[in-house]
This record gives structure tokens, C-alpha cells and sequence, in this order.
């Protein structure tokens, strides 16, 4: 048994903490993009999933993600109740299962509710609430296990340091499947379809970018130099992206646009973060720059498809965590994390993260329209006009989140 390392145990626990505050600030970061009337609807939808995906973790989500592997689908119950999980290591780490067991618990919470950007404004909150437990058990649960609890994708050598596969590219292409069933969005011709609160959005990215440096520095598990580049990768994606979609927006809308360069900041932090571990400073920097025309790109070609992806989280989380994915095969060297790309000449890491990449999105957005196919057969999951028209707020919950 390893022996408890303090250094990195008080590592991941304090990215923890940090992956935690990504939850609320997701919640502020929607909120100011969509209409007044559906701030609070949007904000429960990210905050409810901190308790739904927390007692779905406790009662067998984790033991099913990390325990036994079952022939490389899914793990064992040898975890249930977080039984066996205690002050002890698991699986060679260096730090308590306990600890390791919360951290993997804030990626299950935040995945499901970036998906809730696509359709905002017009989901009703019951049938959300089933969606979420049953994505969370379906869909996130089996592609952990297949990436980091010893599944299939994991025996074959596919890597995701952070979550690029396992939570954006999940994320991004079930929120594409929810357009398609859900539909497009009532806005009246005298309503304007803007960001009602761009301060909000704001401090919802400040919130995003602080937390995102536990998301991937903490994926190293261990308190060595890659999680040191893990945080500098993040912060040079982040903040090439956010200069590149500015440049890109201001050139091609003729003004600067804040909105634009914090949604390029999520844009490169979604598309560093399958490689945060994996790839030198130099290639963040690329890979920054690749984010913003590609995921800007994406934006452009929702628009002309007419998809109504209220908040583009297709775009920025499915699209940046699809082209990240596969760059870590093309960008990865063996002297950061023991793992090489094509520069290095091994074409059989890019061939299987381009493989686990198409897979997943298929796999996460097949899922996500059979679920909420079938929700909708026993209740609907999309409001009724008169709701959507008033506003999810007051018609979902009474309640308002202005009274000025």
C-alpha cells in the first residue's frame, strides 16, 4: 500500500474545493446570458445538480465509475455507500480514497449542468430532475469508468488528463441531442434575445478560470511538476483563446465584445483540458489559438443551421473538447507525463483519441435523445407556452430574481 503523501493530499483537496466553486459559477456565468425572466431557472438547474449527483455518488455512482472492472464497461459495487472508501489509499495514489472519492465527485456534479445552456429558457424543472439522474447513471458514470477506472478505453491507452472526453466532449454533444428533441426557444418579436446580465457572466467566467486550475492542476493527483504545468497550460490556453476570439469577433462584427472574449477564455480552458498534463507551454499556446477559431467557427455554423443551442454549449464544450482530445495525440511528449503524439511520431495515440473522441460523441449524444425521448413519454420535458412566454421563473417557481 503507498504510503498518504501530505503535499499532494492537500492538493487535491484544495482543487476540490476549487472544481466545487466551478458549479456556482457556471450557475452566474449562464445566468447573465440568458432573459431576466429565466435567471433563477437556469441558476437552480446548476445548483440543484451539487445535491442530486452528490446522493447518486454516495449511493453507488463512484463504486460503479472506480470500483471492479466488469469486462471494461463498467466497475463493481465494491464501493457502495463508500464502503472501503476511507483514510487509505486505492489503486497505487498517493492520498486518501476519501479525498480522491470528493474529487471525482465535483466532475459528476458540474458535467450534467453544462448541458443545461443548450436548453435554457424552456425545460420543465421535474423533467430536468429525472434527466439528471438518469444521464448522470448512464452516460457519465459508464464514460468515467472507460477513461479512468480501467475500462475499455483506458485498456486500449486512450488518455483524457481532465475531462475533455469525460465531461466535454459528454457534455457537448448530449446538449446537442437536447436541441434537436427540446426545440427552439419561443421569443417574442418585441423581446430582445440578449445577455440580460453580462456582469454576471463575468464573475461567472472569473469563477470558471479561478476553478479550472483544480479542475486540470488537480488531475495529477500528485503534487510534482505536472500538475506545475498542468496549472500554466490552463492559464496560457485560456488566456490565448480569449485574445484570439476577441481579435476574431472584433473583426468580424466590426466591435470589441465581451461576451466574446469570456466565452473564448471557457472555449480554450474547455479545449486545454484533455492535455493540460500531456503537452508544453508552447503547444497550450497553439492549442489556445486553435480553440478560438474552431469553437468560434462552431458558433457560425449553429447560426447558419439554425440550431437553437441557447448558450452554445455545443460549440464551445463539445466542439473544444472534441478538437482538444485529439490534439493531446498530436501535441503530447513523453518528458512531461510519459505519453507521446504524433511529433513524437506515434501515430497510435492520435489514431485512438480520435477514436474515443468520435465515440463518445456518438455514444453521449445517442443516449441523451433516447433518455429524453423517453422522459418525455411519461412527462414533458419541455414548459408549457404560456410558462415559457412568462418566464420559467415566476412560472416554475413563483419567484423573481429582480423586485426593484
Amino acid at each position: 500500500m503507498s504510503p498518504i503523501d501530505p503535499a499532494s493530499t492537500a492538493l487535491v483537496l484544495l482543487s476540490t474545493a476549487l472544481v466545487f466553486i466551478m458549479t456556482p459559477g457556471l450557475a452566474f456565468f449562464y445566468g447573465g446570458l440568458v432573459r431576466r425572466k429565466n435567471v433563477l431557472s437556469i441558476m437552480m438547474q446548476s445548483f440543484i445538480s451539487l445535491g442530486i449527483v452528490t446522493i447518486i455518488w454516495v449511493f453507488g455512482g463512484f463504486s460503479l465509475a472506480f470500483g471492479g472492472d466488469i469486462g471494461g464497461v463498467i466497475g463493481d459495487l465494491r464501493y457502495f455507500v463508500l464502503n472501503g472508501v476511507g483514510f487509505d489509499p486505492m489503486n497505487g495514489m498517493v492520498i486518501p480514497a476519501l479525498a480522491f472519492y470528493l474529487y471525482q465527485s465535483m466532475f459528476a456534479i458540474i458535467t450534467p449542468a453544462l448541458i443545461t445552456g443548450a436548453f435554457a429558457d424552456r425545460v420543465n424543472f421535474k423533467s430536468y430532475l429525472i434527466f439528471l439522474v438518469f444521464w448522470s447513471i448512464l452516460v457519465y458514470i459508464p464514460l468515467a469508468h472507460w477513461i479512468w477506472g480501467g475500462g475499455f478505453l483506458a485498456q486500449m491507452g486512450v488518455v483524457d488528463f481532465a475531462g475533455g472526453i469525460v465531461v466535454h466532449i459528454s457534455a457537448g454533444f448530449a446538449a446537442l441531442a437536447s436541441v434537436f428533441i427540446v426545440g427552439k426557444r419561443k421569443i417574442l418579436k418585441e423581446e430582445k434575445n440578449q445577455p440580460h446580465n453580462i456582469t454576471y457572466v463575468a464573475l461567472g467566467t472569473g469563477l470558471l478560470w479561478f476553478g479550472w486550475f483544480g479542475f486540470n492542476g488537480g488531475s495529477a493527483l500528485v503534487a510534482n511538476g505536472v500538475a506545475a504545468i498542468a496549472f500554466v497550460n490552463t492559464d496560457i490556453a485560456g488566456s490565448l483563446a480569449m485574445v484570439t476570439w476577441l481579435l476574431i469577433s472584433w473583426i468580424h462584427e466590426g466591435k470589441p465584445s465581451m461576451t466574446g472574449a469570456l466565452t473564448g477564455a471557457v472555449a480554450g480552458l474547455a479545449t486545454i483540458t484533455p492535455g493540460a498534463g500531456y503537452v508544453e507551454p508552447w503547444a497550450a499556446a497553439i492549442i489556445g489559438v486553435l480553440a478560438a477559431f474552431t469553437c468560434y467557427g462552431a458558433i457560425q455554423l449553429r447560426m447558419k443551421w439554425n440550431w437553437d443551442d441557447a448558450l452554445d454549449v455545443w460549440a464551445c464544450h463539445g466542439v473544444g473538447g472534441l478538437l482538444g482530445s485529439i490534439l493531446v495525440g498530436v501535441f503530447a511528449v513523453s518528458s512531461v507525463n510519459g505519453i507521446s503524439g504524433l511529433i513524437e511520431g506515434n501515430t497510435h495515440q492520435f489514431a485512438i483519441q480520435v477514436f474515443a473522441a468520435l465515440l463518445t460523441a456518438t455514444f453521449a449524444f445517442s443516449a441523451t435523445w433516447l433518455i429524453l425521448k423517453i422522459i418525455n413519454v411519461f412527462t414533458p420535458v419541455r414548459v408549457s407556452d404560456a410558462v415559457e412566454v412568462n418566464g420559467l421563473d415566476e412560472g416554475q417557481f413563483g419567484e423573481q430574481a429582480y423586485t426593484l
